[in-house]
């Protein structure tokens, strides 16, 4: 964006809040229109879908089911719970405060930042606003200068649909990004990877402000002996080449199995790959092509290392002109190679033999903490085994990705693989700040807690703080002694 420096950030600064200062964005009523206006903005379908065709060539039913659809449920549900959502919630109090009552207060943090990501450039801008917009606040959204299409739609659609002396979108690239990060925000949320996240926290540390971070990782997965491999492989082959060939923080990153399983996954994998996108996958509509020409030579990176190259089972075709990469299968790959060590996020799937699947746990949480974990498996110990060991960001047993759509369940990272999380009234509790709220009258009052003090007020105060009646009872007898 020409023109944006850090005056003209600090500029808009004081416009927001301004407007946040005086109650706007504080409302029921301003709440619930901004979300109605923001689901108005999906009847925009066609054009969002080219949009997110022109930015990385994404599958129709992607677009519309994984970014659209989603986002309109989102929108959905905050309209219908919002009331309920803003609402206090009485909480009990003790004898120590008698005669009172309590209740948590959820409060707007201000002015927020959303910066978003480029492979689902209109969910990961759009779903964390909805959470901003339920819990009253004023947002600034800065989405990825990497789907650039799509950024410009967006802009247009947010500055015709939502309050603009609220809500802002700012384009542009790392200058831009640079200039919001010098202002002082009440939260930031940040969606990406670990390197720009560390820039991220230590710029918000200036200010002591709070951050979500939605990162990615290795997300792992685990394949039992004995399973229904037709089924499991199509799970599998839907959460990583039918996210957007791979490039999802929540695609599988690589497989865990027995080397007695592994043939026989492998001859699965490939015949139902085949089956999906064809012989000649290069040329198959429903796969998303690679962002641009940076990863497409990093994804080519991985591929190529000595390592690494004479692994490869199935695929490893592309198409440089066209940012184009074959779903590719790599067997018995060493895990100090370096498409084992970085998050691949691309069409890559490595897999990895154990001669037990009880290894495969050690061996994940020997790695950083990712932000998804996957197990297939028919055995109830071991899915019980697989919850209580791995930590990750969220768990899916005999299935990938789906606990994305899960509105009742948080989303979000541990470790390395990001911190805080939204979906849902997640998202809500994200942007509010809970509020404790105490009552109490001006009608009595106990000497007690006044000087001066003396050995009964100390038992008596001690029994109140310390709870169980027959205490305080005892003490109150022995208030007026020595």
């Amino acid at each position: 964006m020409a023109g944006f420096d850090v005056q003209v950030a600090g500029a808009m600064m004081t416009e927001l809040r301004t407007t946040f200062a005086s109650g706007r964005t504080r409302s029921y009523g301003w709440r619930g229109t901004q979300l109605k206006n923001l689901l108005k903005l999906c009847d925009h379908e066609k054009e969002i879908v080219e949009a997110l065709r022109q930015d990385l060539s994404k599958p129709e039913l992607e677009s519309t089911v994984y970014e659209i659809a989603l986002l309109k449920n989102s929108c959905k549900l905050a309209l219908k719970e919002l009331k309920h959502w803003m609402a206090p919630e009485k909480v009990k109090t003790s004898l120590t405060t008698f005669p009172s009552s309590a209740e948590i207060m959820p409060e707007p943090l201000g002015v927020v930042l959303i910066i978003s990501a480029w492979n689902y450039p209109f969910l990961l801008s759009l779903d964390p606003l909805v959470g901003a917009i339920a819990a009253g606040n004023a947002v600034v959204l800065k989405p990825s200068e990497i789907a650039p299409a799509t950024s410009a739609l967006m802009a247009k659609l947010v500055a015709a649909y939502l309050d603009s002396s609220s809500i802002k979108v700012i384009e542009g690239a790392v200058a831009e990004t640079t200039a919001l990060l010098e202002q002082k925000w009440d939260k930031i949320f940040y969606t990406g990877n670990s390197r720009v996240a560390r820039i991220v926290m230590a710029a918000a540390s200036k200010h002591l402000t709070p951050v979500l971070l939605e990162l990615g990782g290795k997300s792992p997965v685990v394949i039992d002996e004995g399973i229904n491999l037709q089924i499991a492989t199509r799970r599998i082959i839907a959460g990583k080449w039918g996210c957007n060939n791979g490039q999802a923080c929540i695609s599988p990153d690589y497989i865990i199995t027995t080397k007695d399983n592994a043939p026989k996954l492998v001859d699965s994998l490939k015949k139902e790959l085949e089956h999906f996108y064809g012989k000649q996958p290069l040329e198959s509509k429903d796969l998303s092509r690679i962002v641009n020409s940076t990863h497409f030579a990093r994804l080519t990176k991985l591929l190529d290392e000595d390592k690494v190259s004479g692994k490869i089972v199935h695929g490893g075709e592309r198409d440089e002109t066209n940012l184009r990469i074959a779903p590719t299968i790599l067997l018995d790959v060493p895990l100090d190679s370096m498409v084992m060590n970085e998050e691949i996020f691309g069409p890559l799937l490595p897999i990895v033999m154990v001669n037990k699947i009880e290894e495969s746990f050690d061996l994940i949480n020997s790695r950083t903490k990712p932000l998804a974990a996957y197990l297939f498996t028919n055995k109830k110990k071991l899915k019980e085994q697989f919850v209580m060991s791995v930590s990750a960001g969220g768990l899916v047993v005999n299935d990938t990705t789906v606990h994305l759509a899960v509105h009742t369940l948080p989303f979000g990272g541990v470790g390395e693989s990001g911190m805080g999380a939204y979906h849902g009234k997640f998202s809500f509790d994200a942007f509010s700040h809970k509020k404790a709220v105490l009552y109490r009258g001006l009608g009595s009052d106990a000497a007690v807690r006044y000087p001066p003090y003396t050995t009964g007020k100390i038992r008596l105060m001690k029994a109140l703080i310390g709870g169980g009646i027959w205490n305080i009872i005892r003490a109150l007898f022995r208030l007026g002694k020595p």
